[in-house]
């Protein structure tokens, strides 16, 4: 198995999450933003055992896909939020309302956002009117970035 880029995990992420019918799904590429790490996935589940059942999906699928394990796991008290971090990908999964009062979305609004129809073939994902204008409003920009990306890799 050969190694697995960011963007390839970002991709393996967000298509499992689809799969647990995620809902608001958003791959930001953050890379030149933060150093900390190049993408962000950011899913909402209706509730907590949802976002449980997404968090396990994607562990196990970039475990079998992309052979990598996260570095670290974290998640509420309440189940309204868990994370896990790839290093180079951290994957974000909230329920609605924790999404919302958060917005990490809008918080790194300049970074490039991956086309999923095009990239991850998720063609009938379901967006909140606010994701869905967010993504809208950044689609050219983002879109266009995020192609050239892929074009130099």
């Amino acid at each position: 198995m050969t190694e697995a880029t960011p963007r390839e995990m970002a991709i393996i992420a967000a298509r499992a999450a689809d799969e647990k019918k995620a809902t608001d799904i958003v791959v930001q590429n953050v890379g030149e933003i933060i150093s900390v790490t190049e993408y962000f996935v950011i899913v909402t589940a209706a509730n907590s055992r949802q976002v449980s059942a997404i968090i396990d999906e994607i562990e196990e699928k970039e475990r079998e896909e992309a052979g990598v394990k996260p570095l670290h796991r974290e998640e509420t008290r309440d189940g309204s939020w868990e994370l896990l971090d790839y290093g180079s990908v951290v994957v974000h999964v909230f329920q609605p309302e924790t999404r919302e009062f958060y917005r990490l979305e809008a918080l790194w609004n300049d970074a490039p956002v991956m086309d999923l129809a095009a990239e991850a073939g998720i063609t009938d994902a379901v967006y909140s009117d606010r994701i869905a204008a967010l993504l809208g409003d950044r689609e050219t920009a983002g879109l266009e970035e995020s192609r050239q990306d892929l074009e130099g890799e």
